[in-house]
């Protein structure tokens, strides 16, 4: 099945569920196969990942994307002295349908990520759910602005790549 032809953005949503966890719930035009492959492709993750808005660019982008795999990012801001390095492993994978990793450049207040993808008739209903160690660590990411302000527009970028993938999955 290929990528819709419906050109309406769904609205992305986040939402402070308890002191420890922030969800960001998004519905894609594109079955879950397609979008499982922007997130597990590198390639393709560039695209859309960083906020453009924000400046961001990704430098490099390694991503052995299976249980117990890791990944890394390094990005570069013009108002970074030096690129930054953003780095985890991978705690479990299921083709098509969830991905759980650690931010272990956060350290000891590093969150979990979990990422699910639910199809649902030809769409894909996409939930990320971001667990932090402590009510204190959450608050910090959501002050420095670590967890909210891009995911509409990445997840548009994200939109736009499963366009792109109409008759090339």
């Amino acid at each position: 099945m290929a990528v819709r032809d419906d050109t309406a953005k769904k609205p992305t949503e986040a939402e402070r569920i308890s002191d420890r966890e922030l969800v960001v719930t998004r519905t894609f035009n594109a079955p879950a196969r397609i979008v499982f492959k922007a997130w597990t492709t590198p390639e393709l993750f560039q695209r859309w990942w960083t906020p453009k808005s924000f400046g961001i660019t990704i430098l490099s982008c390694e991503m052995d994307v299976r249980t117990g795999g890791t990944y890394r990012l390094v990005m570069r801001h013009p108002s970074f002295e030096q690129p930054m390095a953003f780095f985890g492993r991978y705690i479990e994978v299921v083709p098509n349908a969830r991905i759980v990793w650690t931010n272990d450049e956060g350290g000891e207040v590093g969150a979990v990520t979990t990422v699910t993808f639910e199809e649902r008739g030809g769409e894909t209903l996409l939930v990320m759910r971001d667990t932090y160690p402590s009510k204190k660590a959450l608050d910090e990411a959501i002050a420095s602005g670590a967890t909210s302000g891009g995911h509409d527009e990445t997840f548009n970028q994200l939109d736009e790549v499963l366009r792109s993938l109409v008759g090339g999955s």
